[in-house]
C-alpha cells in the first residue's frame, strides 16, 4: 500500500504502479474498469496537486449517499479530449482528457477500497514518526474520499457513545455576561466552562443530542432546545472576541489589511513560560465544544484560520498559512534576502553589513509576536543585534518560532476534542474537512433549508408568500442577515450539513389575523 500511495502522489512521476495494485482493478472495480500500466502513466502526467484537490472535490461531491460508483463511472465522459462543458466548475480538470480523468477516479476509488479493508490492522492513533504505515497513510488522507472517512467516524462515535448518562443543568446569567471581567470570568463561555468541563469528557458522549438543559436567570425559560441551542451560540460569540483572553483578532484583522481581517487567532504567551492551568483548561474545554459538534451536528460559529485547523489535523503548517492572517510578519526578512539575492546576482561587492548598522540598526535577535510583544529567539537576544554574519541564524530562528508560536495552545484544544472523538479515524481528515466537520458548511445554504421546510394547514411552497419569503432570504438577505434569521427562529447560528443531518425540520405555519389588525402583528 505504501508503494500505491508513493506512486500516486509522487510529483516526479517517475514511480510506477504497483502491478499488484493493477491486477486488483477487475476483481474490486468490475471487469469493465480493468487498468494497466499504461493507463496509469498516461493518466498521471496531467496530475498536479491542484487538479488532484479539484477532482476530490468532484468525487467527493458526486459520490454522496447512495450512489454506486459503477453509475458514477458510468456518467463520466470517455473522451481522448478534455471536457470542459462536463468539469465547467473545475478549472484544471477541464483541461485534462476526459479518458484521463475517468481512469484517476478508478485509481483513487481502488485506494480507497484498499485502504478500508486495512485500516483495522493499522493503528492510527500512534503519533508521528511512530509508524511508517500509518505516516504514509495519513500523508495520503486527501485522497481518501470523505465519505467513507467520514462513515468510519460515526461508527467510533457510535462505540464510545456513553448511553443515556445524566443530563447537568447550566444556569446562565446573561445580564451578568454583559459586565466586562478581567479574564471572562463573567461571559456565558466561562460560566459553561466552570459548570461543564469537568465532566465534558463524559457527558458531551452522551446518547442525547441535548447534551445540558439551559437554565437562564431571571428568564424563566423551559428548555425544550432553544435555550440550550442559543446558549452554544452565545459561547461562541464569546470564543471569538475580545471578551475572552483565550484568542485575539489576527495581525490583519488589527491593522485592517491582507486577507482572513475576521480570523481569531489563539492568544500569545511568553515561550519560556508556562500557560497558565486555568487558561490551558479553557483551551481544552473549547476542544471538547468542538468535540460535542463532531457528535451532535451542532455546528460551531468559529472563526479560526486555517493553520489552526491544520495543526489539529497534524499537518504541516507553512509561512503562507501564517501571511494568510498576518501579512506583514516575513516583510522585512523576504526584503533582506532580496538584497542578498540581487548583490550575488549582479556580482557587486556591496558591504552588507552598511544595511544593517544603517537601515536595520534598531533589529535585535528578538521576533514581535502575533500579539504584537517582542520575544528573545535565543538568550540575551535583545542584545545581540543583526548582522549579516548572524543573518541566515535569526531566519531560521524566526521561522522556526513563528511557526510553532500556537503549537502549546493548539495541543490543548486537541486534547480536549480527543477526550470527546476518538483520534482514530480523525486523524484522517484534512485541515479543510475538520473545520467542515465542526462549523459545518460556513455559509448558509438556503435551498438545503427549503428542502428541510415543513409548511402548516393552508400553505405549501407553491403558496405566493412562501415564494415572496424565500425569495427574500435567498436573494435580498447578505450572509449575516441569514446568520441572524437562522439565530432567531432556532437558536443557532449555522445548518446542518445534508439533508440526512436535519433531525428537526423547519416548520413555517399561518399567522391568522383579520384585515383590519394587520398593523398591530407589526413591530
Amino acid at each position: 500500500m505504501i508503494d500505491v500511495i508513493d506512486a500516486l502522489i509522487n510529483k516526479n512521476k517517475q514511480t510506477p504502479m504497483v502491478e499488484a495494485f493493477l491486477a486488483q482493478t477487475s476483481s474490486i472495480l468490475g471487469d469493465d474498469n480493468i487498468l494497466t500500466g499504461e493507463d496509469f502513466e498516461k493518466s498521471n502526467s496531467y496530475f498536479n496537486t491542484i487538479a488532484d484537490r479539484e477532482l476530490m472535490s468532484f468525487m467527493n461531491h458526486n459520490l454522496m449517499g447512495d450512489t454506486s460508483f459503477n453509475d458514477f463511472i458510468s456518467s463520466l465522459p470517455t473522451e481522448t479530449e478534455p471536457n470542459p462543458t462536463f468539469f465547467k466548475i473545475y478549472p484544471s480538470l477541464s483541461t485534462i482528457p476526459a479518458n484521463c480523468v475517468q481512469i484517476r477516479v478508478k485509481i483513487i476509488y481502488q485506494l480507497n477500497m484498499i485502504c478500508e479493508k486495512v485500516l483495522s490492522i493499522i493503528d492510527l492513533s500512534l503519533a508521528p514518526k511512530q509508524s511508517i504505515v500509518a505516516d504514509r497513510l495519513r500523508y495520503a488522507k486527501d485522497y481518501l474520499l470523505y465519505q467513507k472517512k467520514f462513515e468510519l467516524l460515526e461508527e467510533s462515535l457510535e462505540k464510545t457513545n456513553m448511553g443515556n448518562v445524566y443530563r447537568p443543568t447550566v444556569e446562565f446569567d446573561p445580564v451578568k455576561a454583559t459586565i466586562e471581567s478581567k479574564n471572562g470570568e463573567n461571559t456565558m463561555f466561562y460560566q459553561a466552562y466552570e459548570q461543564l468541563y469537568k465532566n465534558a469528557h463524559r457527558s458531551f458522549r452522551n446518547e442525547d443530542d441535548h447534551l445540558w438543559e439551559a437554565t437562564y436567570v431571571g428568564m424563566h425559560s423551559i428548555d425544550a432546545g432553544g435555550p440550550y441551542r442559543d446558549s452554544i451560540t452565545c459561547i461562541c460569540s464569546d470564543i471569538c472576541s475580545t471578551r475572552l483572553p483565550l484568542f485575539i483578532l489576527c495581525p490583519n484583522g488589527r491593522a485592517n489589511i491582507g486577507l482572513n481581517r475576521d480570523r481569531w487567532i489563539p492568544n500569545v504567551f511568553p515561550p519560556n513560560e508556562s500557560i497558565p492551568d486555568t487558561f490551558k483548561n479553557q483551551y481544552r474545554f473549547v476542544g471538547q465544544l468542538m468535540g460535542m459538534a463532531i457528535r451532535k451536528k451542532h455546528y460551531l460559529d468559529l472563526k479560526f484560520p486555517v493553520f489552526l485547523w491544520k495543526q489539529l489535523a497534524r499537518e504541516q503548517v507553512t509561512i503562507e498559512d501564517i501571511e494568510a492572517v498576518d501579512i506583514q510578519c516575513f516583510k522585512i526578512i523576504k526584503e533582506m534576502k532580496a538584497n542578498f539575492a540581487q548583490d550575488d546576482l549582479i556580482d557587486i561587492n556591496v558591504d552588507i553589513n552598511y544595511l544593517f548598522s544603517s537601515i536595520m540598526s534598531e533589529l535585535r535577535f528578538e521576533a514581535v509576536s502575533s500579539a504584537g510583544q517582542s520575544y528573545e529567539l535565543i538568550p540575551g537576544g535583545k542584545e545581540i543585534p543583526l548582522t549579516a554574519a548572524n543573518f541566515k541564524d535569526y531566519c531560521t530562528k524566526y521561522h522556526e518560532y513563528r511557526l510553532n508560536e500556537f503549537n502549546r495552545q493548539i495541543e490543548f484544544i486537541r486534547q480536549g476534542l480527543y477526550s470527546v472523538v476518538p483520534c482514530y479515524y480523525l486523524s484522517l481528515f484534512t485541515a479543510s474537512e475538520l473545520e467542515e466537520t465542526v462549523c459545518g458548511k460556513g455559509h448558509i445554504d438556503i435551498e438545503l433549508l427549503k428542502r428541510n421546510t415543513r409548511y402548516g394547514d393552508s400553505i405549501n411552497q407553491d403558496s405566493p408568500r412562501i415564494e415572496r419569503f424565500w425569495t427574500v432570504l435567498n436573494e435580498m438577505f447578505n450572509d449575516e442577515q441569514k446568520k441572524s434569521f437562522i439565530i432567531f427562529v432556532w437558536g443557532r447560528s449555522t445548518l446542518p450539513r445534508c439533508n440526512e443531518e436535519f433531525t428537526c425540520k423547519f416548520l413555517i405555519n399561518p399567522y391568522y389575523e383579520s384585515p383590519d389588525e394587520i398593523d398591530k402583528v407589526l413591530p
